[in-house]
């Protein structure tokens, strides 16, 4: 008897010392800046929604969509002034809330949003790092419901070489935080139709607004000039 309480005790502290480890791990975050806060206000050419688990940029009629996942442990609302300048193009752009910052944890995040703008005659799937790779898990068994993908520093984790899907790769050239490896090693399973563009200066962490991250190259150019590089590849890719 005293050695299963013993027992139980133990798996008791192991369970809560988890917990707290992982509560840590979750608190410790990359936030959103005054930048990409700002972007985050409506304007008379783009109406800002927030919802449960998304935030909406509403262009005046717009005919293009585009779902983005956000990078790992980091704020969604962060990739506010990437999806402000494409939505001043046109593209109506749904910015995913994942839990605990982590895509990983609700893959399917972009299940039924086409549905609930009818009006949007073609949707685009985008993600920064892991987000990236949790998007290609996600349209890999819902292709037929969009043209394309977008990775930023990113790369595919299911096989989508076997869809009609058309591609796009971006990363910038200072990124220290994308593992080339793996990069390359896995564009075996992008899309026949891809391309891939290189930001001269770029870094990881620019394709948001959240400041400097760890392990990052030095950007030799500045998060503006990298938010506008990519939104206008962005609008290139789709046709807008």
């Amino acid at each position: 008897m005293k050695r299963s309480r013993r027992i139980l005790a133990l798996l008791l502290a192991i369970l809560l010392f988890s917990g707290a480890a992982f509560a840590v791990y979750a608190g410790d975050f990359y936030r959103a800046d005054d930048y990409a806060l700002e972007a985050l206000e409506s304007s008379e050419d783009i109406t800002v929604t927030a919802y449960d688990k998304y935030i909406a940029f509403s262009p005046p009629d717009p005919v293009k969509g585009l779902i983005f996942y956000p990078g790992g442990k980091v704020e969604f609302t962060s990739y506010a002034p990437l999806m402000r300048e494409c939505a001043r193009e046109g593209i109506m752009c749904v910015l995913l809330k994942m839990p605990l910052n982590l895509a990983f944890f609700d893959v399917n995040a972009a299940s039924g949003i086409p549905g609930e703008f009818p009006y949007i005659k073609e949707w685009y799937i985008c993600g920064h790092s892991l987000g990236g790779v949790a998007a290609s898990m996600y349209i890999q068994k819902h292709y037929e419901e969009f043209e394309g993908i977008i990775f930023l520093a990113s790369y595919p984790a299911a096989d989508l070489s076997k869809t009609d899907l058309k591609a796009l790769s971006i990363y910038g050239s200072e990124d220290g935080v994308l593992n080339m490896k793996s990069y390359i090693k896995n564009s075996a399973d992008l899309p026949r139709d891809t391309a891939e563009f290189v930001i001269e200066g770029g870094c990881h962490a620019y394709f948001g607004s959240y400041g400097p991250q760890r392990g990052d190259g030095e950007a030799r150019i500045t998060k503006y000039k990298q938010t506008a590089v990519t939104a206008e590849k962005i609008i290139e890719f789709t046709g807008g």
